[in-house]
């Protein structure tokens, strides 16, 4: 997954991206308006954090620049503006989601999970591979030695909120947000029913869904 971070700290944009490529994400930044804007408009690229106080092009021309070329990204402001009214404007100017500054890291990954799951994205590398399993983001398909394991949509979201997150443990709220959404919860027996159905059907295809649980903390994927 693809993310370009516009920011001009210097100190934040480093610590975003260390924490995001350190997640599984493919990151690029910048902190000058204008380059964020050309880089936006070249690349391809499924998520952008921007800011809108920025040097040479701010934030809302940027961003407004982005929905008049259709680029299929989502756009999370980050900013230290933190009336409702730049909030509205920033929402109805296109953005996807409005996170004001100083905030939790662990915030800022969930929300980008949540907008993962909004409609299509462009996704240069669509297929996560790790043994002889298999998992389409695209297709949402969990292929395991080439048979499909006919998961449902519940069970799949599960799987992909923790392919997608190769590296860290995932606690049962934000597994339960990222199926549920910010506002509504799963429970956890819930959420292990999913993955114990999960689990049973790569069983059936002569697999070992590679997913563990760390007992006091949640769930993460073991890549061998």
């Amino acid at each position: 997954m693809k993310v370009l971070i516009i920011e001009d700290s210097t100190s934040l944009r480093r610590s975003l991206r260390v924490g995001l490529s350190n997640l599984g994400f493919t990151v690029d930044d910048t902190g000058d308006g204008s380059e964020g804007l050309s880089i936006a408009l070249a690349g391809d690229y499924s998520l952008l954090i921007l800011d809108l106080m920025l040097p040479s092009v701010d934030g809302t021309t940027i961003l407004k620049a982005i929905r008049q070329a259709n680029k299929d990204i989502r756009v999370l402001i980050l900013s230290a503006k933190d009336l409702t009214e730049d909030k509205v404007e920033g929402l109805l100017n296109g953005a996807d989601d409005y996170l004001t500054k100083p905030f939790s890291f662990d915030e800022l990954h969930v929300r980008l999970l949540c907008l993962m799951r909004r409609g299509s994205l462009n996704v240069n590398d669509s297929t996560i591979n790790i043994g002889s399993i298999s998992l389409d983001l695209h297709l949402k398909q969990l292929r395991c030695g080439g048979a499909d394991a006919n998961l449902t949509p519940n069970e799949y979201k599960v799987v992909e909120c923790l392919f997608t997150n190769q590296g860290k443990v995932i606690s049962p709220e934000k597994l339960s947000e990222y199926l549920a959404g910010q506002y509504d919860a799963i429970a956890k027996n819930s959420l292990e029913a999913h993955l114990s159905s999960a689990r049973k059907k790569v069983k059936a295809i002569g697999h070992d869904l590679p997913i563990k649980t760390k007992r006091g903390f949640g769930y993460f994927v073991e890549n061998k």
